[in-house]
């Protein structure tokens, strides 16, 4: 017998990578770290509302996860949250696991799968026919792991996430517009504005 593998993201409504973004930034209240993957993610983080707790993952497929990971477990009393692209955490599925066993209580990650790698021609990810990101990351063990099935789902998931007490995944089905505008590309100064915003580095006055 024949069986169905298609995921079950596919029952879930295709939605804007901006708009979600957009209604994220409108729920952060508390100063949370947020980290952005590379392209288009952070394009349209940037755009939804640029804050100095922002992060903007330049260059490097499959960090963002990981770097919130590392700051979730530096600022324990701090809310992080990351958004990653479908094609950017295939290349990094490992830290997953790595998650699941550290368990920082306050992480949430939130996967925008479009199926394609944008940015380099809209090539398929190896996910977008036959793999569940949702399925994957509970297999990994972090159980807490969910599909938005719209919008206002997602922001449910969120408020959720933001006073969950173990990792949480979101994940979304996205259109392939294109991000809105662009990020700041000096990296110099990414760092130093995200340091500042997270209080470990204060700025110093001429004079």
């Amino acid at each position: 017998m024949n069986k169905d593998t298609s995921a079950p993201a596919r029952n879930t409504k295709v939605m804007n990578r901006f708009d979600l973004t957009r209604r994220l930034v409108a729920r952060l209240k508390h100063e949370e770290a947020v980290i952005g993957g590379i392209g288009n993610t952070n394009f349209d983080l940037w755009s939804a509302g640029h804050r100095p707790q922002n992060f903007y993952m330049l260059g490097s497929m499959g960090l963002a996860f990981p770097i919130a990971l590392g700051v979730a477990l530096a600022q324990p009393q701090r809310r992080v949250v990351a958004l990653e692209g479908d094609g950017s955490l295939l290349m990094q599925l490992g830290c997953l696991s790595t998650i699941a066993s550290l368990k920082p209580k306050n992480l949430s990650l939130i996967v925008m799968d479009n199926g394609i790698y944008q940015i380099t021609g809209a090539q398929p990810t190896p996910a977008a026919a036959s793999s569940d990101i949702v399925a994957i990351a509970q297999g990994c063990g972090i159980a807490n792991s969910a599909w938005a099935a719209d919008e206002e789902d997602f922001e449910r998931l969120v408020d959720q996430s933001l006073v969950a007490t173990v990792p949480t995944l979101i994940a979304l089905r996205i259109d392939d517009k294109p991000g809105v505008g662009t990020t700041d590309r000096d990296p110099v100064q990414v760092r130093q504005r995200f340091m500042l915003g997270l209080g470990v580095r204060h700025e110093v006055k001429a004079g």
